[in-house]
């Protein structure tokens, strides 16, 4: 049986990626490896939209979120976090870790934050370090306005610290128009890797802050250790680095950047649109209010068991899909549209959503959400 991975992470990794992952180990205290990895910084620069230092860390995603949270916010220190979902509530969590005072602003799962909310909490406190937030939370599948979050503090001695890991290569977020201080991803999303790669993106407003905090102390993920060895000339990592993992992502960046990134941010766009679509046509009502673009949730039938139902389609159709967390668990499905996606992925989700529904014994109408999708899809194509 045929496999198909379209769950939000890990996604697909392009045959393009394998190949040149798969050739001989190279050492990387080389000049051999220093010239692929100042080719890829250059490239991740590019991909940010900024002219500040971006590195790349051997851990998750959730590694840069603690090494930010460590190197911005000392003990006893003030932060303020977004929680909106299973990964906005990691702020909050590691934040209790190190000692940090947080003060959360809790939001409805499957909502966005409101700006209103987010200014009452910078008000409230004034000496806070930043503000943390997820670009896209992908357990709600929500994604929150990061620009306006960010014109809030760029006038104060605050930062705005995204956690963009399904967002960065999804959408279009100009780190430095935006006066975006910290961009967090990792490597299996929109990255197209295994996992095990984080990137982390630093303004200089908040290198500034790291320099002078007095921050919770960390040996491996010191970022000014790494920002010294990673700088232009050095060209390396100060701990061992994912030698296969960067090799993979510099091919990555080239694949992006061969397409455009306009034309990358509208592909995602319009699988996004497709997807809801397939959806809506279903009678599958959406888990977000501000649904991302790059995974959709939606509510499975109240007769339809969730939980049974994501794993027979992984186990007996060959279909990974992911269920929900928390109060959502065996609630929904979440289904992504980042990466290495096209039209014929969208397709090939609502098809097997509509026999899972049908072997589940709901009453769908085969072809209701394939064709709703294929309409908006078809969008890609120019006409013959």
């Amino acid at each position: 049986m045929k496999q198909y991975l379209l769950s939000p992470g890990p996604t697909a990794v392009p045959e393009r990626v394998l190949l040149r992952m798969a050739a001989p180990m190279i050492h990387h205290r080389t000049p051999q490896f220093s010239a692929i990895f100042a080719e890829t910084r250059t490239m991740l620069q590019t991909i940010h939209k900024t002219q500040s230092d971006v590195l790349m860390l051997s851990s998750s995603g959730s590694g840069a979120m603690e090494a930010a949270v460590m190197a911005l916010c000392a003990p006893g220190e003030t932060m303020i976090f977004v929680n909106g979902g299973k990964f906005g509530e990691r702020w909050g969590d590691i934040a209790k870790k190190h000692g940090v005072n947080s003060v959360e602003i809790k939001v409805a799962w499957g909502n966005a934050v409101a700006i209103k909310d987010v200014q009452a909490a910078l008000d409230a406190h004034p000496h806070a370090k930043a503000v943390f937030v997820q670009a896209s939370d992908t357990s709600t599948t929500t994604e929150h306005p990061i620009k306006e979050i960010a014109a809030l503090t760029k006038n104060l001695d605050c930062l705005t610290v995204i956690d963009a890991i399904t967002a960065l290569g999804v959408i279009d977020m100009p780190m430095d128009a935006w006066g975006l201080d910290v961009v967090i991803s990792g490597s299996q999303k929109a990255l197209m890797l295994p996992p095990g790669l984080a990137t982390i993106a630093i303004s200089e407003k908040a290198w500034a802050m790291i320099e002078t905090t007095d921050g919770c102390s960390s040996f491996y993920f010191d970022l000014l250790t790494e920002r010294k060895n990673q700088k232009a000339g050095k060209d390396t990592t100060a701990w061992t680095p994912a030698v296969s993992l960067i090799i993979g992502l510099n091919e990555v960046l080239k694949m992006m950047l061969e397409e455009g990134l306009d034309e990358l941010y509208a592909r995602h766009t319009l699988l996004a649109k497709a997807t809801r679509a397939g959806f809506d046509a279903l009678g599958m009502r959406l888990v977000s209010t501000a649904p991302a673009t790059s995974a959709t949730g939606a509510f499975v039938p109240e007769s339809v068991d969730g939980g049974a139902f994501v794993k027979y389609l992984r186990d007996t159709m060959g279909v990974t899909f992911a269920g929900g967390q928390d109060d959502l668990t065996g609630k929904i499905i979440r289904v992504a549209h980042l990466g290495y996606y096209d039209v014929f992925d969208v397709c090939t989700i609502m098809s097997a959503v509509e026999i899972a529904l049908n072997r589940f014994g709901y009453p769908v109408k085969m072809g209701a959400g394939v064709g709703a999708a294929q309409a908006v899809l078809a969008e890609r194509f120019p006409k013959a």
